[in-house]
This record gives C-alpha cells, structure tokens and sequence, in this order.
C-alpha cells in the first residue's frame, strides 16, 4: 500500500506523489491520474478514507485521555523500531518505580504475550494488546485498540501507564492513543541518520532515551552527530543516554517520568 502521512494542521498528504523532475511527452499515455499525484487509480478516495479513519482515532483518544484525567493517571507512549529496548526498558523502569510509582503497562504487540509475561513479575498492571486478535495484525496501536486494553486496567489503583508500542519507527507516531507524552527508544545500533530518514517518529516524541550506551566502546558510532541530527528534527526533545542491559541512566529516565506526574493538573508530588 501506499504511504499517507499527516500534517499538524490534521490534513492527510500522499507520499505516492509523481514528483517530475524531467520533461515529459505527455502524448504518452499514462495509467495514472496526474490530477491527485499518485500510482493509485483510487488516490483521492483513499486519502479521504484516511481523513475519516484518523478523525475517528483522535475522538477515541480524546475519550481515553479524559478517562486518565478522571483518575489522575499520566499516560506515556513509549515508541521504537523492533529490537531497540523497550521492554527491557520497563522492566528496569518498573523495578525503579516499586514503591514510587503505581505503574500500569499496555503492552502492545502483533503477535505471543512474550513482553507480557516478561513485565508480569514486576507487580504492575499489564493489559496484553495483540493487533493480530481482532485488529488486523496492524503494525501500531491505534485510539480504538488502547481503549480496549484500558478497560482491562483499575485506573483508579494507578498514577502512570506506560503504553508498548508495537515495535515500528513510521505509523506508530501516526496515530495519537490517548496518553498525555510520547517517548521513544532509540539504539545506537541504528546509525546516527535515523532522526533525518524518519523525522515523524522523531519530531512527535517529547524524550528520546539513547539505548545500548554500553555498547558504544565497540561500535563506530558518533554521538555528536545524532544528537545534532535530533536537534535539527525536534530541539525540544529531552534527551536521555541510557543503558537498559547495565541500569545506567535508568534514575534519569524515571526521573523525567516523575516529573510529567508533578506537571499534570492534580497530579500527585514525586
């Protein structure tokens, strides 16, 4: 399928567009529609589509965040391509916060319970979200599946939910689920160009943990470089090095959690 994306002011652009940068005999028959620059015949009707699909997904969020304002819950988006250590994160995240903090957990995912039972031991609250059971196996979580996996939660027990996320660096920061922040993981192992090549991702977050800092002694990798290159894509964004293997920078990372609980209109003191 073709890639949409949409802009702040909420309108739906084709990124399928037929961009020339060369002369063309426009004798020449085409088995496209110029008119709405893209490969697909039916381009205009599928990004009305999505102007619908979206406008249906931000009222369901407005309806989940009022539901964490009833009780006083910050809700955090938690965001990362497979692999760069989001579960791992929270398992430290949680272990940090017993006793600080009444965390709860939806723990999104395609397919097994594998970063469920991985947090389950940890006293918190984890509602298990497969997009593979009745969502259509989508590679993000959406307004309608959270609302779901919060009916499954006592939000009245809690004070923050973290939300997991299914591991992809493009349409999870396209769809909004409610929660009040936005965070992601990043890895070293990605490459310094990451904040340029998926600048959606990057320009949504309001923190960015730099994962797998244990590993920088034996990578060719250039700090300086992706720190300017997140700078140029979101220069408000916290920026937090840590290590999920070693614990480092875990006390930062639930440090700034903390802080969005004194920040929120009757939030609790940290």
């Amino acid at each position: 399928m073709g890639r949409f994306h949409r802009h702040d002011d909420g309108t739906v652009h084709s990124h399928d567009g037929h961009e020339h940068d060369h002369p063309h005999d426009h004798d020449t028959a085409h088995d496209h529609d110029h008119g709405d620059h893209s490969r697909y015949a039916t381009g205009t009707e599928r990004v009305t589509v999505l102007e619908r699909i979206f406008d249906e997904n931000d009222r369901a969020a407005a309806d989940n965040r009022a539901l964490l304002d009833a009780d006083s819950v910050v809700g955090v988006n938690l965001m990362s391509s497979p692999g760069a250590g989001k579960t791992a994160l929270l398992e430290r995240t949680l272990a940090h916060l017993e006793g600080r903090s009444r965390a709860g957990i939806v723990e999104g995912d395609i397919e097994t319970s594998i970063d469920a039972d991985r947090l389950a031991g940890y006293g918190a609250q984890v509602s298990l979200l497969n997009t593979g059971d009745g969502f259509g196996g989508e590679c993000h979580l959406d307004a309608p599946m959270v609302a779901k996996a919060l009916s499954d939660l006592d939000l009245a027990s809690l004070d923050l939910l973290l939300v997991e996320n299914v591991g992809n660096l493009v349409c999870p920061a396209e769809f909004e689920v409610g929660t009040h922040y936005s965070a992601m993981v990043y890895a070293i192992t990605e490459g310094e160009e990451k904040p340029l090549k998926y600048p959606v991702m990057f320009r949504a977050v309001d923190a960015v943990v730099i994962n797998k800092m244990d590993l920088v002694p034996h990578l060719d990798f250039d700090l300086d470089l992706f720190r300017a290159n997140l700078r140029g894509i979101n220069p408000g964004a916290t920026v937090i090095e840590a290590s999920a293997r070693t614990g480092n920078g875990i006390d930062s990372w639930c440090s700034w959690l903390m802080s969005l609980r004194r920040d929120a209109p009757g939030g609790s003191p940290a």
